[in-house]
């Protein structure tokens, strides 16, 4: 754009145009400020100047006479620039305008001086001709309470005033210093007004204010803002006093900021913010590192909480990202950090020596001096708290760089242990960041040698082979761009060593994790087992994993299997190592298994295994008498044998010999190579100490059996069905009446007999069915049918019910066998009583067939009538058919007349909701069998007549029923008179 110095008007000749304001307007030196239509106006104020009325009415008719002035005045013929530059005065209306109102208010307030709502419109009016034209906002709701500063910085922010067509401020110069000069005359009558100071501090952050004045002026006036208005109300002057800081951005947005956070440290994340961000001149990351990690400390203690909702671990992550921005400026070299480590050290060593001296308990001495009850002296601040030692590392004023590896250790490893991956990861970039690649590489190895978690671990692993591998690349970059063969053989030798590392670094990845797990729990039995598996077939490593192991395992905190870990200690040397190529070393293995027997393990039966594998390590070397020797050992009996096995006060060897384990084996063992006495000896030790089980006992008879031993082994069934209770004695019984019987068949048919008794006596009635049909089968073969049947009779009345039909049923069977089919009267006769409703119906069902085989016809009726109570005719179709064929082959009309009579009593009886509603299920399901049955039943002329003479289910109570009569039903119901009365219709008669 051409400069105004080639336009018509100049920047002299338009600053020459003003002051308008300065000095005020008078009609002496101003001969157009009054007009003749005016006179009357002026006589009238001079007769009541007091008059504020007068006053502002002049004021407010003249504004409103220029207004519309104003909006009949015709364009400007001046440039498009030089409007620009004059904003509100292009034109002259606009300046004569400016004169006369300044001239009234000034009158005005000669008058009243101190009106706010004279001033406040004088200022307004002023701002509008030299700031522009204001932009006002709509804005929904009253006014709400002054939030959080932080809250207050992001609305001010969205409602800062904005102006349209603001006058030059070069051009107009002299009108913006008159209005900081009305202001300032303002202020000397009202000083203590809040919304006068906040008008003038907007003149401050106008985008065109001069630089005079927005800002070493501003800055004071700002000042004296603070200085006049009461503390409460320096919020509001805070809230643009920062937001014109941050605008100015440099050294005054940091004294500003630094002011404002010795009151109200919750801005300090904003101001964190503000001086690493590069709009607002160079960055400070030492200060902002120093204030976050005076926040983090200060959350961590309560005493801060982030209007950010930051914890004090998120604070110090801030820390740590600013330390890893910005190394270099932040953090101390190699040499200055180790010299404070040295510091640090020596003084924590010191004060540890005078709190174990304070400890030391003295006695009051003799000699006057004071005796200090509660250590050493405390600063204590005004409000009675102790005051916070001066910390370098906090003082943001303070150019001392930090020592970011005690910082990290003490404030983060120490306090956050589940973070340690991060911390690491960050100590070890930021020695990075600074170009010290060796002590980056320390500190992630020292990293993974203190973490004790996989994610931690995973986590710098990542970032150590990241590292080594843009060392790598960077390398080779530097390779090819390098021309010089010396500084190339150079770096092919520094790719060599680095490539070497980086592939030692992921061979050692399995047992840098596994140190890491070992680490987290040394008492993981699993993880040793596995840090052996990784050395594979070193055997010095492997036996050294071992020891250590045994070493550092604590027995009672052990995860399971600890005792796994001495026995495949001791195969490791009877094998000959891990690769089996060594010699066996059987005296190292029994040195390993013989102190794995002092450990006090877990459970009683690790131990016990410990003792089995010991005799079968032996056994394998054909070792035999040293194998027994051992079990021996193992089993050897205390003098108190009445030990409680399940005590776990006592030590596992106190209660090792009642492990039915270990004598398991010892019994198996001598079976296998001892004599018959040494293992009879070892079987009677185990029913002595009553430890024994029920395979046991089956073992012990069973192992006589083989060698002859009949009596014998019948003695330990004896002593076995004493020594358990029913469910566990009946498998006893039930083999020994078998082996028994088998043995002597009916030579010792009264032994036997006495042996059945004493189970049956003994035996609860769920168990006893299968004893009852051995013994019954014992009678049969070689005693009396009489005494057979003697027993089925007992078994029907001992035996739980649920078993009693299938009992009945064999009873039956064997009774016809034996004595006939008229024998079996009885037994259903008392079957019918016993049994229930629903076994009873198919009882009498074969009872009737007896009687009918037996050509009893009328007491086969007689059992179908009694059995019709239990039956439901529309659930028991089976039992109702079964009926309607006998009537039809073997009955008449009268009889089978009785029987539908009986249907129909008994269907009403049953006819409940319940019964109903089980009825219709069960129609719905056996709807298609029902079908065939009636079609099949068509060609009987009886079954035809039956289905015709079938009336209601239940006697109804109303005219409506449940289903849909049939024509000769209604026919019939019509001539009913007791609706309770059951009718047969004539059409039941043949």
């Amino acid at each position: 754009m051409p400069s105004v110095a080639q336009k018509p008007h100049s920047y002299e000749e338009l600053s020459s145009k003003f002051p308008l304001t300065f000095p005020v307007p008078q009609p002496k030196t101003h001969p157009n400020l009054i007009t003749v239509r005016d006179v009357n106006r002026e006589e009238d104020l001079l007769r009541n100047p007091n008059s504020f009325r007068a006053w502002w009415s002049a004021i407010q008719s003249t504004r409103d006479s220029f207004t519309a002035q104003l909006k009949l005045e015709k364009p400007s013929d001046l440039p498009d620039e030089v409007k620009q530059l004059l904003g509100p005065l292009a034109s002259p209306l606009a300046r004569r305008y400016l004169q006369r109102i300044t001239y009234l208010y000034e009158s005005a307030l000669q008058n009243f001086p101190s009106s706010f709502k004279l001033w406040k419109s004088y200022l307004n009016f002023r701002m509008s001709y030299v700031l522009g034209t204001p932009i006002v906002r709509k804005r929904a709701g009253g006014k709400k309470k002054f939030p959080e500063m932080k809250d207050a910085l992001e609305e001010e922010q969205d409602d800062i005033e904005e102006w349209e067509d603001c006058l030059d401020p070069v051009v107009g110069w002299e009108e913006w210093k008159s209005l900081v000069a009305l202001f300032e005359r303002c202020l000397m009558w009202l000083p203590n007004l809040p919304r006068i100071w906040l008008l003038y501090l907007s003149i401050f952050i106008h985008p065109s204010c001069p630089a005079q004045l927005s800002h070493s002026h501003a800055r004071r006036t700002f000042d004296r803002a603070l200085r006049t208005l009461p503390p409460s109300l320096h919020s509001r002057i805070w809230v643009r006093y920062l937001l014109w800081a941050e605008s100015k951005g440099g050294e005054t947005m940091v004294r500003v900021y630094r002011r404002y956070l010795a009151i109200d440290p919750t801005l300090s994340e904003r101001y964190v913010a503000l001086i690493l961000s590069r709009t607002n001149g160079q960055p400070r990351p030492l200060e902002a590192a120093k204030v976050l990690l005076s926040l983090a400390r200060k959350a961590a203690k309560g005493e801060y909480v982030s209007p950010e909702g930051k914890s004090p671990l998120q604070l110090l992550n801030d820390f740590a990202d600013v330390v890893e921005n910005y190394a270099e400026e932040v953090g101390m070299d190699i040499e200055d950090t180790d010299e404070s480590n040295a510091v640090i050290a020596r003084k924590e060593k010191e004060v540890a020596e005078e709190e174990a001296a304070r400890e030391t308990v003295k006695p009051a001495g003799t000699d006057g001096q004071l005796i200090r009850m509660a250590g050493p002296a405390v600063n204590v601040g005004p409000d009675g708290k102790p005051l916070p030692a001066y910390d370098e590392d906090e003082d943001p004023l303070n150019r001392r760089k930090l020592n970011i590896e005690n910082i990290i250790k003490k404030d983060g490893l120490d306090m956050y242990k589940d973070q340690a991956g991060r911390l690491w990861v960050g100590l070890a970039t930021y020695w990075i960041k600074r170009g010290d690649f060796d002590r980056g590489r320390e500190t992630f190895e020292r990293g993974i040698d203190n973490v004790v978690t996989q994610k931690d671990f995973n986590q710098i692993f990542e970032a150590y082979s990241q590292t080594e591998d843009a060392v790598i690349n960077e390398i080779m970059e530097a390779l090819e761009e390098e021309d010089e063969d010396d500084e190339k053989e150079e770096l092919e030798e520094e790719l060599d060593k680095r490539m070497k590392a980086f592939e030692e670094l992921t061979d050692r990845r399995p047992f840098l994790l596994n140190d890491v797990l070992i680490r987290r729990n040394p008492n993981d039995v699993q993880e040793w087992e596995k840090r052996v598996a990784l050395y594979g077939d070193d055997d010095e490593k492997a036996a050294a994993t071992y020891t250590k192991a045994i070493e550092n395992i604590h027995p009672r905190k052990a995860t399971p299997n600890f005792h796994r870990l001495f026995i495949n200690f001791a195969k490791f040397y009877e094998e000959g190592g891990a690769s089996g190529e060594a010699e066996a070393d059987l005296e190292s293995a029994r040195k390993i298994l013989e102190k794995a027997t002092k450990i006090n393990f877990k459970q009683v039966e690790d131990l016990a295994e410990i003792w089995c594998e010991w005799a079968e390590m032996e056994l394998r070397h054909d070792n035999y008498d040293e194998a027994v020797r051992v079990m021996q050992r193992a089993t050897a009996l205390p003098k108190n044998t009445k030990i409680n096995y399940h005590d776990h006060a006592l030590s596992v060897q106190a209660r090792l010999f009642k492990s039915i384990k270990l004598w398991s084996y010892y019994v198996d063992l001598e079976e296998a190579i001892g004599t018959v006495e040494s293992t009879k000896a070892v079987y009677d030790k185990i029913l002595d100490l009553r430890i024994a089980n029920a395979q046991i006992i089956v073992n012990y008879a069973a192992f006589l059996e083989e060698n002859r031993y009949f009596e014998e082994s019948f003695k330990v069934y004896e002593r076995g069905v004493e020594l358990f209770t029913f469910p566990v004695s009946f498998e006893v019984w039930n083999i020994y009446l078998a082996k028994f019987v088998k043995r002597y068949g009916g030579s010792k048919l009264e032994r036997a007999r006495d042996l059945f008794e004493q189970a049956i006596e003994k035996c609860p009635p769920k168990n006893c069915k299968p004893i009852f049909l051995m013994y019954a089968k014992l009678e049969e073969e070689f005693g009396l049918a009489k005494r057979a049947m003697a027993i089925y009779d007992r078994a029907t009345q001992v035996i739980q019910d649920s078993d009693k039909f299938d009992m009945f049923t064999i009873y039956v069977a064997k009774a016809t066998e034996n004595f006939g089919l008229p024998a079996t009267r009885p037994i259903y006769e008392r079957a019918i009583e016993v049994l229930p409703d629903k076994q009873t119906a198919e009882m009498c069902l074969r009872f009737a067939a007896l009687e009918r085989k037996l050509g009893e016809i009328d007491r086969a009726r007689a059992i179908y009538a009694h059995a019709s109570q239990f039956c439901d005719p529309r659930v028991n179709q089976k039992f109702w058919t079964e009926w309607n064929q006998f009537e039809v082959e073997t009955g008449s009309e009268d009889t089978f007349r009785e029987m539908l009579r009986i249907k129909r009593s008994v269907q009403a009886q049953f006819n409940t909701e319940a019964s109903y509603i089980a009825a219709q299920a069960l129609a719905a399901s056996d709807g298609n069998k029902r079908v065939a049955s009636e079609e099949a039943e068509e060609q009987d002329a009886m079954a035809a007549a039956e289905r015709q003479a079938k009336g209601p289910a239940f006697v109804a109570a109303t005219k409506t029923a449940l289903h849909k009569p049939a024509e000769g039903e209604k026919a019939s119901a019509a001539k009913v008179a007791n609706a309770e009365e059951i009718q047969i219709s004539d059409d039941e008669d043949f």
